[in-house]
């Protein structure tokens, strides 16, 4: 197609001033000799209207602002203008229009492709997806929906509207407004990006929005084991009776440095999830409430204790339920009690288990993953800190299997 006239022209529409005196702002799409009108959900008063210009006359916060979001919108026109274009097939005004701003009765728009992902993730619950996995997706959803509404006054945009200025927008709108972690803040943006590329695959995306944007750095944390001391002071705690949530709290931690057990599982594991082996010895073997993947664990006489000390026949789990609120609080006050200096969170149980307790006794690495049920066993070498004392001991084992070993030169 070949195109003699382009234009877009921006006018105040002064016969449709409202209450406080401002007039809608309009433009006009103008393609060989098609138009169409299409409204700018801006306003402003008559007086501060440039007509030669096409913006806002002044320095006013108000001015800089609504001329700020008009250059985007006539951005928007131009890129939709350019792509009907690069298709090489005949259109019009009519078609730039909805193109920039999304017929929603035609095309797959942003918010439709989040719900469609959000539901297909919700149907596989259970199958192949945990169900710790929806609520990441549901959030993101809702505070896009808000970003959307907030930035451009809309319910919903079609694909066509999209830019990369739009993933920074979004980004600072989580960040900056709504006040969200540097994490939090990345997962939602990985989440956009799925959507826009299976948009982009699927053919209602012309490009891939995120080809030159790169997610903000994860925040690498280091894997708060226990040390031996602070967990025998732990361990010999002298908590008074009347304590009694202390007490199970406390007990319940023990029992995740012994299992490997996370909070969601050691609340949850019933009489059900132990078996014994063809020796006798009882072993704890359940589905991680977190990816739903098996974990087996040889229960050590500690951890049997701890067992049958909450045994009780009227309860279906081995342990009582504490609610994570109250177990944060309470963690709080069992480092006061025992004398922990540093700040003390019921995972630290885990690491501790895959550093303390398996691999300083020179349980293998990949027997740890196992017990833990990860997917990953570059996951369990993070919760797996190799600690002096273990390096100590495989060096002096190395030392002791090459003694006998001579260096030919």
């Amino acid at each position: 197609m070949k195109v003699e006239k382009f234009k877009v022209l921006l006018y105040l529409k002064k016969s449709g001033t409202d209450k406080s005196g401002k007039a809608p702002i309009m433009g006009r799409i103008t393609v060989n000799r098609t138009m169409a009108q299409f409204g700018c959900k801006l306003s402003c008063k008559p007086e501060l209207w440039n007509a030669r210009e096409s913006r806002l006359d002044g320095k006013s916060r108000e001015a800089v602002e609504t001329n700020a979001k008009l250059d985007k919108l006539l951005l928007a026109v131009n890129a939709a203008f350019d792509t009907l274009v690069e298709r090489g097939q005949d259109f019009d005004a009519t078609a730039v229009k909805d193109l920039f701003q999304g017929s929603m009765d035609t095309q797959m728009t942003l918010l439709r492709m989040t719900d469609r992902i959000c539901e297909d993730l919700k149907s596989r619950i259970g199958i192949d997806r945990a169900k710790g996995t929806y609520p990441g997706y549901y959030y993101m959803r809702r505070t896009l929906g808000e970003f959307i509404l907030w930035q451009f006054k809309t319910k919903d945009i079609a694909f066509g509207q999209l830019s990369e200025q739009f993933i920074h927008d979004y980004q600072n709108y989580v960040m900056d407004v709504k006040g969200l972690a540097v994490d939090t803040v990345r997962h939602y943006l990985a989440i956009l990006k799925k959507v826009c590329r299976i948009a982009y695959k699927e053919g209602y995306a012309e490009r891939c929005h995120f080809a030159n944007f790169t997610l903000p750095q994860k925040t690498e944390r280091t894997p708060r084991a226990l040390s031996r001391e602070d967990f025998e002071k732990i361990r010999d705690v002298e908590i008074p009776a009347w304590r009694t949530t202390h007490i199970l709290v406390r007990d319940l931690f023990l029992f995740a440095c012994y299992t490997g057990t996370a909070y969601a599982d050691a609340v949850s594991v019933t009489r059900d999830n132990l078996y014994t082996d063809d020796e006798g010895c009882l072993w704890l073997k359940y589905r991680r409430q977190k990816n739903e993947l098996r974990a087996s664990v040889k229960l050590l006489p500690e951890a049997l204790a701890l067992i049958e000390k909450y045994h009780d026949d009227n309860r279906p789990t081995l342990f009582p339920m504490v609610y994570h609120p109250n177990l944060r609080r309470h963690m709080k006050s069992l480092a006061v009690l025992a004398g922990v200096s540093s700040t003390l969170c019921y995972h630290q149980a885990r690491h501790s288990f895959a550093s303390l307790i398996t691999l300083e006794a020179g349980v293998p690495i990949e027997t740890i993953s196992r017990m833990l049920g990860h997917s990953n066993i570059q996951t369990t070498q993070v919760y797996a800190r190799v600690t002096p004392k273990k390096l100590f001991e495989d060096m002096d084992r190395y030392i002791e299997a090459t003694k006998d070993l001579k260096l030919i030169l």
